[in-house]
């Protein structure tokens, strides 16, 4: 019998941790009550991992408990559970709208549901709620310790069979190339099998594969993350441990790769059966240990420009430094249009020439500028140390400011994101933070420490996901 297909990178679990940090400033800004969130198990990848099966709950209430009341599930009132209104908020909403229109329905019916709770808080907060973003993100979100133990004993056994070592997080999995909508040189066999699939998504409109790689949106394959890696001058002696699904095409998709970086490892590679048994059912699980692999590399690369990469090029320039390549693909495309017509020496001048701004350099992105979880510019010091060695900074973590204070920071507490984009979300209101003054703060002054009303009471859920999430 054949074995079924490695379980996905599961990208609902990255989606679950920036709904779960948002969730937490919402209700900061509300000054209401959360209840633990529920992660979403009804999506595409069919995991029943609740939120205690993946962080562990009691830190998370404890860490923040100076400035959001969180409780693990609704509270009693008259002898029944009381029962939230549900609602949703459109994306990006600043502050002020969830003082002006979420804050009175709170008071008037003392319990709401969040709906749908992605993306639906302002990239551009003001300074104390971007370090409240922060405290959730990289230090409140710490995954269970299974997770962690099984996590570090991977990164252990990466370093035993080398010093250094680059992670590549491959999403090459035939939903993900479906979505995009690209050609893969496949010929009719691919356009039939992804076509298929393709039409779960009943509001994507007809591919065109070549505007498509024109504008940058289709995620190389294993090949041309190869070629990338080998024009930027990494050669074949170096270990690669590779984060993926099921990868379309399987070896044959591979093999290319595997040519160019012979030195190959996975979660499979690096630890039995019997040890992943406890979390191979559960693709969010799988997810963080590939997570923890990837955040502990030298080198994180990815073959396409999604929200895994960019929360991993913020958690590694919070916690110090340590790059992150993602590929310039509006660019390189073209060159790998017409590699057949160039010598490799003016096609790797190329990939260098398009990649600079790409390759995870220290102040790459300026403050303030760029998606916040890439760039989480108002929670770190000026004293970080952007100029050292990306192999020292083992030894040299940053110090980072949080609240007023001094954190030396290390360990494992983050988790993925989603690489898809919602599209019904798009046919939604217009973005709030385009509509109203980016400037804008809360109409009260919110409290430091706790002192909230009980009787308001937040919640957020993660609903069935009828599309996937993507750039």
């Amino acid at each position: 019998m054949a074995s079924p297909p490695p379980p996905p990178v599961d990208d609902d679990l990255i989606d679950d941790y920036t709904k779960i940090t948002d969730a937490v400033v919402a209700a900061y800004i509300l000054n209401a009550t959360l209840i633990v969130p529920n992660l979403d198990q009804k999506s595409y990848w069919k995991d029943a991992s609740d939120f205690g099966d993946i962080f562990d709950v009691d830190w998370f209430m404890s860490f923040l408990s100076n400035d959001v009341k969180i409780l693990k599930q609704l509270p009693m009132v008259g002898g029944k559970v009381l029962t939230p209104v549900r609602t949703r908020v459109p994306r990006k909403s600043s502050p002020k709208y969830y003082l002006n229109r979420i804050l009175p329905l709170l008071k008037k019916k003392h319990a709401v549901q969040l709906t749908k709770f992605d993306y639906r808080l302002s990239n551009v907060l003001e300074t104390d709620l971007q370090k409240l973003r922060c405290r959730v993100n990289y230090h409140a979100l710490k995954f269970t310790d299974p997770i962690v133990e099984m996590g570090r004993k991977l990164v252990e056994r990466m370093r035993m069979r080398s010093e250094h070592f680059i992670a590549l997080h491959l999403r090459f999995e035939p939903d993900m190339l479906a979505f995009s909508g690209c050609d893969y040189g496949g010929g009719e066999k691919e356009r039939a099998e992804l076509g298929a699939i393709r039409k779960r998504w009943k509001t994507l409109h007809k591919s065109n594969p070549d505007k498509q790689r024109r504008q940058g949106k289709c995620p190389l394959t294993p090949e041309e993350v190869g070629l990338m890696l080998r024009a930027l001058g990494y050669n074949s002696d170096v270990h690669i441990y590779v984060a993926s699904g099921e990868v379309y095409g399987g070896e044959d998709t591979l093999a290319p790769l595997r040519a160019l970086f012979p030195i190959f490892h996975s979660k499979d590679t690096l630890a039995s059966q019997e040890e992943l048994a406890p979390f191979a059912p559960y693709s969010a699980r799988m997810a963080a240990l590939d997570f923890i692999v990837s955040d502990e590399s030298d080198v994180f690369v990815t073959n396409n420009n999604g929200n895994m990469a960019r929360i991993l090029a913020g958690r590694r320039r919070y916690y110090g430094h340590k790059p992150t390549i993602r590929p310039n693909a509006k660019k390189i495309s073209r060159l790998f249009l017409n590699m057949n017509n160039m010598t490799w020496e003016g096609f790797a001048m190329g990939i260098r020439t398009y990649q600079v701004g790409f390759m995870g350099e220290p102040n790459e992105v300026k403050p303030g500028k760029g998606e916040f979880h890439e760039n989480p510019s108002s929670c770190i010091c000026k004293s970080s140390l952007p100029n050292i060695p990306v192999y020292d900074l083992q030894d040299n973590p940053a110090t980072l400011y949080q609240k007023g204070e001094e954190y030396s920071t290390g360990g494992f507490d983050a988790a993925e994101i989603n690489d898809y984009q919602n599209i019904e979300d798009e046919q939604e209101l217009a973005d709030q933070e385009d509509l109203e003054n980016k400037n804008n703060l809360p109409e009260r002054e919110l409290p430091r420490g706790i002192n909230r009303d009980p009787s308001n009471i937040l919640t957020s859920d993660h609903p069935e996901l009828e599309e996937f999430l993507s750039d």
